[in-house]
């Protein structure tokens, strides 16, 4: 485990400390949490390499009987 430091203005500790008291964690764990929503949820992909993507016909057919199995519960996302 890494510790790590960062200054922040008063005003937006304040709003970081509020949101962790508003889910029950710390702040350091609300931090952490906060930065792998926004790592997991915000990751965009360019037009060029989603058409990319499309055009790999087995990875396509790879993702499609990977969804089919998350949907018959063989597998869960964490």
């Amino acid at each position: 485990m890494k510790t790590v430091t960062m200054r922040v203005d008063d005003s937006f500790y304040q709003i970081i400390k509020n949101a962790a008291a508003g889910q029950k964690r710390n702040i350091s764990n609300f931090i952490e949490y906060a930065t792998m929503q926004f790592l997991t949820s915000s990751q965009y992909v360019e037009s060029a390499e989603m058409d990319e993507i499309l055009g790999d016909a087995e990875l396509v057919s790879n993702l499609k009987s990977g969804l089919v199995d998350l949907k018959n519960g063989d597998y869960s996302i964490v």
